[in-house]
């Protein structure tokens, strides 16, 4: 299968890495001096220790980039998956096309397919990446599980499986509302936890959070129209126990760093990279209060993000929270 992969991130050179052992892919980076820097150094900013492989074409030009392919892949983030996949559109319009960002974009509080069915009304053959995947493993080759989500299921699962290898599992689902919420509000959770980390709360605490955490994303997730079931699978208690409990993800690091005291426009200067969950947590509050969906991690999680709160004070809200059936 010839693949282009559309934003030269950390998870979309993860991807380029991993799916280059069996396919022909071209990495697309918006910005020519990127990609002269990625051509010439054979390996991402982000991912320095795992060069490109020799195989893998890198590529300024999105319509050299997309010449022939079978398959084109969105990896940039939910901000840029309008422009791109209109993009996309305009160059080969009967390509098929996935996402693999999660999150709501900005303004409109639209998840990704809802993005994409705006942009592109009918596009049949499309869908979403998601799963517990943090880049540096995938790009490394370690075994990772992920969800190939789309409402066509032949579509589904004959992509999923094309793409399935080794050490890159491909499940399929038709669920695209549930897959791409448990991977949008797991986010959110993932910055509570940090903060439950920083402020030295110990395993019970964590454990507590990520338990009712995961009930927030289940309540929500049906509500907007996803199935139960896949919140208990990789897209949903998968990622999340992934992005609670793992050093690699930027969310908790947001978390800890709130709970150390340090500011969050300093944090995101120095992160460098997109840190989903604080995009994400306004969207996810304001869609559970316009459903009536009870969520008070996420509201505590805001309220330190938005409103000045201390991450100490949110969590004696959170404990202070009357009692009740689970």
């Amino acid at each position: 299968m010839r693949i282009a992969i559309l934003g030269a991130g950390a998870w979309g050179s993860a991807l380029a890495i991993s799916f280059s052992a069996a396919h022909e892919v071209r990495l697309w980076a918006r910005r020519r001096e990127a990609c002269e820097a990625l051509s010439r150094q054979r390996a991402s900013p982000y991912l320095p220790e795992v060069p490109f492989p020799d195989a893998l074409r890198v590529e300024a030009d999105l319509g050299a980039a997309l010449a022939g392919c079978d398959l084109a892949i969105v990896a940039t983030s939910t901000a840029g998956l309008r422009d791109t996949a209109e993009a996309v559109h305009a160059i080969a319009p009967s390509t098929s096309l996935l996402w693999a960002c999660k999150g709501f974009e900005r303004g409109t509080r639209l998840l990704p397919h809802e993005v994409v069915a705006e942009a592109l009304p009918g596009a049949a053959h499309a869908g979403a990446l998601s799963g517990p995947s943090f880049a540096l493993e995938v790009a490394r080759g370690q075994p990772t599980a992920i969800v190939l989500a789309s409402r066509d299921d032949d579509f589904a699962a004959g992509t999923a499986a094309a793409l399935n290898g080794p050490r890159l599992r491909i499940y399929s689902s038709t669920d695209l509302a549930g897959v791409e919420l448990g991977g949008a509000v797991k986010n959110v959770i993932a910055i509570a936890a940090g903060i439950a980390d920083g402020l030295d709360l110990g395993r019970n605490a964590r454990a507590a959070l990520v338990t009712r955490g995961l009930a927030e994303i289940v309540r929500l997730g049906v509500a907007m129209g996803g199935q139960s079931e896949t919140f208990m699978g990789l897209t949903g208690l998968g990622d999340l126990v992934l992005t609670c409990t793992g050093d690699l993800s930027r969310n908790r690091d947001v978390g800890l760093r709130l709970a150390r005291g340090q500011g969050l426009a300093d944090i995101l200067r120095e992160l460098g990279h997109v840190a989903e969950g604080v995009q994400s947590a306004g969207s996810v509050r304001d869609l559970a209060r316009a459903r009536g969906v009870e969520m008070p991690i996420t509201e505590a999680v805001c309220g330190v993000l938005f409103e000045g709160h201390s991450p100490a004070a949110a969590v004696r809200q959170l404990l202070s929270r009357d009692p009740r059936p689970e």
